[in-house]
């Protein structure tokens, strides 16, 4: 097994597990102890019941997403679970500007979760736009970088307890996970766009038949 397919289901079961035990947080009577882990001022709106909801949605999702041969071998599942997917992201991506203009980390947490939910919703509403014009190259280069953001839920929750552990301060070590979750992830997406193989060239994610209607 290549060792990019090995992070691959690494990155893949991280998500999963994520995901899964996110949707507790959207079970009747866990939004109070969410807000006890996460404090935010609009957490009383709903908006973090919404933005875990549709954001774990999107990661168990993009996981799924992430092998090439089961993309090819259901492509008609695969547009499906990726419109949801791209629903999902928008949906999570607008709960998650409320969320950081609520944020009690200050100026510099809601600069850091808010770039990171723009470029969440810009980036996946790209890979849309390219799937739409059937131009599937450009689309995978934009799905790649809206799921390396996707995957920002998985690096907060390593970063959390490894600062808990050191014994930072979780004030200012939470403004600089605001933007240590998604940066990090962003730069390695670039990279492996520019250097990884089989990225310049791809073939149609479904056979022309199939995807026209």
């Amino acid at each position: 097994m290549k060792l990019s397919t090995i992070w691959l289901w690494i990155a893949a079961a991280l998500a999963m597990v994520i995901a899964l035990t996110s949707y507790r947080y959207v079970m009747p009577g866990m939004p109070g102890a969410a807000a006890n882990v996460l404090a935010n001022r609009f957490t009383s709106t709903g908006a973090l019941v919404v933005h875990v909801a549709f954001a774990a949605t999107a990661l168990a999702l993009g996981a799924l997403q992430l092998f090439p041969r089961l993309r090819a071998r259901w492509p008609t599942w695969h547009r499906r679970a990726g419109t949801v997917y791209v629903i999902a992201c928008m949906i999570g991506g607008a709960a998650g500007l409320v969320l950081a203009l609520g944020t009690t980390a200050g100026p510099i947490g809601t600069a850091g979760f808010g770039a990171l939910a723009l470029l969440w919703i810009g980036c996946t509403a790209q890979a849309w736009r390219f799937a739409k014009a059937r131009d599937f190259i450009s689309h995978r280069r934009w799905m790649i970088r809206s799921y390396a953001l996707t995957f920002a839920a998985v690096t907060l929750r390593i970063y959390l307890p490894i600062a808990i552990m050191a014994r930072l301060d979780i004030g200012p070590a939470y403004q600089a996970i605001s933007f240590l979750c998604w940066v990090p992830n962003l730069i390695v997406a670039e990279l492996w766009l520019r250097f990884g193989q089989g990225v310049r060239t791809s073939r149609p994610l479904a056979a022309p038949s199939q995807s026209r209607g």
